[in-house]
């Protein structure tokens, strides 16, 4: 399934994609795409429905962020091989952990805004893992159990903060709207192998990252078993998992940073794709 949420903000509903394209509404199913719904039981709840009885919401609306009420928003830093090689840094033997603000989350047509004083904002595309049930201290084998479905994220990061500003990454990575998600969330049952995922980012029509999740250092079960032997995942947390080498920090030999009236597109494969102007920061 790819579930979706769509409205004005303050405004969004519970939406589903029908197999002929149209965007059905689950207002009255489930209360939201986030807690309970993301459950197995929530899930199949929604399998069993009959979407041509569900009423027909407007495909031009603002398709909002695919998960409601994100509790944790997780990342994992230098997650594949040759992003890291292009960074200069050494892969790491564990996963570097670090937080976004949820309050970064934004839709994934909405507007980025580069943030006040920002010499360095980049971008990074993601694969984003929502978790359905909660897991504590799980093994890896069983790790994807707790996994609801997958998301396309964009990462997007100011590297003076993040690098060059002392203390840890987190204030490079959650000025508001630096964490578009979506369109959907495609459920696990639809996602063969996450480690098999063609993925992509675009600025201004020029193509910057063209990468496979083949080549992260951890892979999906290994992410959520780790996490979880530090912090109980619960359900609508996100483990966004890292991102490929393109990034503008890594082009040598002068990078490129985000600028407004930039364009970013990006996607992945079976998980949709997301357009974003680029505007600055005004009082």
């Amino acid at each position: 399934m790819k579930l979706l949420r769509i409205g004005a903000k303050g405004a969004e509903k519970p939406a589903i994609l029908a197999e002929d394209g149209s965007i059905r509404d689950l207002t009255g199913i489930v209360d939201d795409i986030g807690g309970t719904a993301l459950s197995d039981q929530g899930l199949a709840k929604i399998r069993a429905t009959d979407l041509n009885s569900l009423p027909k919401l407007d495909a031009d609306q603002r398709i909002a962020p695919c998960v409601a009420n994100v509790g944790k928003f997780i990342c994992i830093g230098l997650n594949y091989a040759d992003h890291a090689a292009e960074t200069g840094a050494d892969i790491p033997k564990e996963p570097i952990l670090f937080m976004k603000a949820t309050s970064a989350i934004i839709g994934p047509n909405d507007d980025v805004i580069i943030p006040k004083n920002s010499i360095k904002p980049d971008w990074e595309v993601e694969l984003g893992v929502i978790i359905g049930t909660e897991a504590r201290y799980v093994e890896e084998a069983n790790a994807l159990d707790h996994v609801a479905g997958y998301c396309v994220v964009n990462d997007l990061s100011e590297r003076h903060f993040q690098t060059e500003r002392g203390g840890q990454w987190v204030k490079g990575k959650s000025a508001d709207t630096f964490g578009p998600i979506g369109p959907w969330l495609v459920t696990r049952d639809e996602v063969a192998d996450p480690q098999d995922l063609g993925m992509w980012l675009d600025v201004d029509g020029h193509r910057y990252q063209d990468g496979s999740t083949r080549t992260m250092v951890f892979g999906v079960a290994h992410l959520v078993s780790y996490v979880s032997q530090f912090m109980s995942l619960q359900p609508g947390d996100i483990i966004t998992t890292g991102t490929p080498p393109g990034v503008g920090m890594g082009i040598k030999p002068n990078p490129v940073w985000l600028k407004p009236g930039n364009v970013m597109r990006l996607g992945i494969a079976g998980l949709g794709e997301q357009q974003q102007n680029v505007k600055a920061w005004s009082a």
